[in-house]
């Protein structure tokens, strides 16, 4: 039997309750493997009391680890007793950018599919309309924290940030996202650059596009403005399949693709570098960089955080991103098809979807689902 080591990383606010509710269901879905969850209580709560959102040695601490399972990590985790919050782009940098960034995690992936029994805002469609998949190159662009502040505090003040692309950057995102379209049945990408204005860095972009897209005749091509883009994703959803754009396009674009799901409650995403590879020896260390982090698009919600009320479905969604990429589909597959039977049935919903559901409800509806579906496939 494989056995797989989790590390759980909660995070702050609602992260706690919807990472208890995917272990719930991953422990209904485990057949023929088993899953080993290890507590991990870094974010800001942790950085309130100790100064740092991870320890200096996190990410060796994190290496042994098959995968990461991350729930929100943010602002709005206040110290009893003090006023006192960590600022955003400090839990962002310091752990979550510190992860990705450590071990070139630079595939984002995140799905953007509109699940049975859920109504999308745009008028006259539905799920046989929005089904695309959008890869995020996660390690370069905007987020590479090069810039600074001058002369703080004065009339004179000003800011820089640097954006950083590299040839190898942007090739081997673009190679990720064509091997992701081949594999669909549509065979389409489309691609978001701003080459009008960003002279060097989507021009270049657009150059290794055409490079790498001679590689894949088989796949249709389009090429769109971002803001052209975000038209379209309204418009026209239907004409898109897979969409590949740089880290801030995309991180723009694919909260906008939570719109059109239903929300960002509901949006799953993985952070992956697909040549990492465990160590041959079966010591479970990876030989070079590290595990991958699966987390729900949504942030840490401190307005209901603590009232048993939020979405479990970006999470339960994510954990079936994991076990995919562990190899082990056909769970992933059974969690899919309970989450989609219980959304469906439009009965259990949390507040954010109009019902009056906990957080647990949701969980033990799939939970059911997935013991209901092994009770009539095993006396079949």
């Amino acid at each position: 039997m494989k056995n797989y080591r989790i590390a759980l990383m909660p995070g702050d606010g609602i992260g706690k309750e919807v990472v208890r509710a995917s272990v719930e269901v991953l422990e209904a879905a485990a057949d023929g493997f088993a899953l080993a969850f290890h507590p991990c209580d870094w974010g800001c709560e942790y950085c309130l009391r100790t100064g740092s959102m991870m320890p200096e040695d996190g990410l060796e601490q994190l290496r042994p680890f098959d995968a990461i399972l991350l729930g929100a990590i943010g602002a709005g985790a206040i110290q009893p007793g003090s006023s006192r919050a960590v600022p955003d782009d400090v839990s962002l940098r310091e752990l979550l950018l510190r992860i990705r960034f450590g071990f070139d995690l630079y595939v984002n992936l995140r799905p953007v599919e509109v699940l049975p029994g859920i109504e999308t805002p745009l008028k006259g469609k539905g799920a046989e309309d929005i089904s695309m998949l959008f890869v995020r190159e996660n390690t370069e662009g905007e987020y590479c924290g090069i810039g600074g502040r001058f002369k703080r505090s004065t009339v004179d003040e000003f800011a820089i940030q640097q954006s950083v692309f590299t040839r190898k950057g942007v090739e081997r995102i673009l190679r990720y996202a064509f091997e992701q379209a081949r594999q669909r049945p549509r065979k389409r990408l489309a691609s978001a650059t701003k080459s009008n204005a960003l002279q060097y860095s989507m021009v270049l972009w657009d150059e290794v596009l055409r490079e790498v897209s001679r590689e894949y005749p088989d796949v249709s091509v389009s090429n769109y403005h971002v803001d052209a883009l975000a038209a379209r994703m309204i418009t026209c959803p239907e004409s898109l399949d897979v969409v590949v754009a740089s880290n801030l396009f995309a991180d723009i674009l694919t909260d906008l693709g939570g719109a059109l799901q239903g929300g960002l409650g509901l949006a799953a995403s993985a952070n992956l570098n697909p040549d990492a590879r465990h160590r041959a020896d079966g010591n479970s260390t990876w030989a070079n960089l590290g595990p991958p982090v699966f987390e729900p698009v949504h942030g840490s919600a401190p307005d209901i955080a603590g009232r048993g009320i939020a979405n479990p479905i970006g999470a339960i969604w994510t954990s079936t991103l994991m076990l995919k990429y562990l190899g082990e589909t056909a769970a992933s597959e059974r969690i899919m098809t309970a989450l989609k039977a219980v959304t469906g049935e439009r009965r259990v919903r949390t507040p954010d979807l109009g019902g009056h559901s906990t957080t647990q409800q949701f969980t033990a509806a799939v939970i059911d689902k997935l013991k209901a579906a092994a009770k009539a496939s095993a006396s079949s």
